[in-house]
């Protein structure tokens, strides 16, 4: 059977799950979605939902599905699993997902499929290396969603604080997704201006170094408040996801801070993290392997060999 380039199946029908089918109809991304949930009732029902806007936007064929529908997917996205509780780090969850990520990831390979695997469950970057030792794709075709959420974090905060607009904010947290990310300040720019070179002429905030503390702080914090009070994330991550679908599904080759399988950096022989990639058709084409600051290197290869350990104590 040929793959449907254009055609994704979402596994989970979770808060994430069908927030991301959601924004995948409202925007026409793609022309097809399979809803997979092991609770086929909870599927239909957000399927049905959905589908009740189609005359007011996008009218995109959208099923509840089993994993046989992955046989002629371009990708396969991830998102079920148990979800962090408040005070439970991303890391909390990886007994109780790998298991998760095992099963889905069998199923999926024995449908016959041949597409991309999009990781988006936590810990993302443990369960996308766990996603491609059980898969045996080849390392470009499994993609974490990584630090695209985490470095549209940091962009809404500095645009908050200098008052712009995010969009003209250029700039990456990098490493785990999870509490050893890091800003690389020295990647980031506004409107073409190097962030320290912008900063003296905003005049907007406190002294930098500060600044770099707090937006640090506030990034790698705020998915814990929002979990405290609502229970889970979804809208941004949903839209991380679904920017990450259409730069697949139209080859578009953006740069964006995936989590991608490595298993020759710096000495570490398994592990994944978000470095800046072109992502396009064929997945992860290429890493964009490239020094930063002597701090952030540090910063890196620390993250770096944190998945790495926590891969290592998964067992693999």
């Amino acid at each position: 059977m040929a793959v449907n380039t254009s055609k994704v199946a979402i596994i989970g029908a979770g808060s994430v799950g069908s927030t991301l089918a959601f924004d995948l109809c409202v925007k026409g991304a793609v022309t097809e979605i399979a809803l997979i949930d092991s609770n086929r009732e909870k599927a239909e029902a957000e399927i049905l939902d959905i589908n009740q806007g189609s005359s007011l936007g996008r009218s995109i064929k959208i099923e509840a599905a089993d994993y046989r529908s992955c046989r002629d997917s371009g990708i396969a996205i991830i998102t079920a699993g148990a979800r962090q509780k408040p005070g439970e780090t991303r890391v909390d969850l990886m007994e109780r997902n790998i298991a998760v990520m095992k099963s889905i990831v069998k199923s999926i390979v024995e449908s016959g499929f041949q597409g991309i695997f999009l990781v988006i469950t936590n810990p993302v970057d443990v369960l996308t290396w766990v996603a491609f030792a059980e898969s045996g794709f080849a390392a470009n075709r499994v993609v974490g969603s990584g630090t695209i959420l985490d470095s549209a974090r940091l962009r809404e905060y500095v645009a908050r604080h200098c008052k712009v607009n995010p969009q003209n904010i250029h700039g990456y947290m990098l490493g785990e997704h999870g509490d050893t990310s890091f800003p690389a300040w020295s990647l980031l720019t506004i409107g073409g201006i190097h962030f320290n070179e912008f900063c003296p002429v905003c005049g907007v905030c406190e002294e930098l170094e500060t600044f770099k503390q707090n937006a640090s702080k506030e990034v790698r914090q705020t998915a814990y408040r929002i979990i405290e009070v609502k229970g889970s994330t979804c809208y941004a991550i949903a839209q991380a996801a679904s920017v990450l679908v259409e730069s697949i599904v139209r080859d578009e080759r953006r740069i964006l801070p995936v989590s991608a399988v490595r298993t020759d950096f710096k000495g570490l022989k398994k592990t994944a993290f978000s470095f800046p990639a072109i992502v396009g058709k064929e997945g992860v084409s290429r890493v964009l392997d490239f020094p930063l600051a002597p701090d952030e290197e540090r910063c890196l290869f620390d993250s770096a060999k944190f998945v790495a350990e926590n891969i290592a104590r998964a067992g693999y």
